[in-house]
């Protein structure tokens, strides 16, 4: 039997189970599926469908493709208020959702919450994503996320150059306009 080399690109590896939400364009699957040669403990999951996305986004057909090349599962019409309950994915180490338009969608970001906990595996942790400027504000994430008994273990800048080939929706010099914050959320020991 082959062992498998852990490979490594910021705190993700091609050991853990990763579910990716959120995703649009599937960039930033694509970016940890290249750095780790594989994809096949990666679950990208998107709101869209599968049959608009080269349409919404430029890339995002052929992502997909490259994707599924190299193994990964990628589910469309997953909507994180109800992805417990959605039969094509399952329980998993890292649980991650890359800014999404949380200031004006708490509920999103709530739902998400929720849902997440349900599918951690022990020693999990859900990764969150978000601007820190109005109307964005860390202190709103950290409170939904104690009301779904998660607590923050670690604010870090996120630095999208660290994943080659990820595109956001603010494309434009976004990185440089806005403190980003990558908050990392562990569940509670009861």
């Amino acid at each position: 039997m082959e062992v498998q080399e852990s490979k490594k690109l910021s705190q993700y590896s091609s050991m853990q189970k990763l579910l990716l939400v959120g995703e649009g364009d599937f960039s930033f699957s694509l970016s940890l599926a290249k750095a780790f040669s594989s994809a096949t403990k990666i679950t990208a999951a998107s709101l869209d469908v599968r049959v608009g996305l080269g349409r919404q986004y430029n890339n995002g057909k052929g992502n997909v493709e490259e994707l599924e090349r190299l193994g990964c599962t990628v589910v469309h019409g997953v909507n994180v208020h109800t992805m417990t309950s959605d039969y094509r994915l399952s329980r998993y180490d890292r649980i991650v959702f890359n800014f999404p338009d949380a200031g004006k969608h708490k509920d999103v970001v709530r739902g998400f919450m929720a849902s997440a906990r349900e599918m951690i595996n022990v020693g999990g942790e859900i990764h969150f994503t978000s601007k820190t400027i109005y109307p964005f504000n860390m202190s709103d994430i950290k409170s939904l996320a104690g009301e779904n008994g998660m607590r923050l273990i670690q604010p870090m800048q996120f630095k999208k150059w660290i994943f080659p080939g990820y595109s956001t929706k603010c494309e434009s010099n976004c990185d440089s306009h806005f403190p980003f914050r990558f908050v990392v959320i562990s569940m509670l020991k009861k």
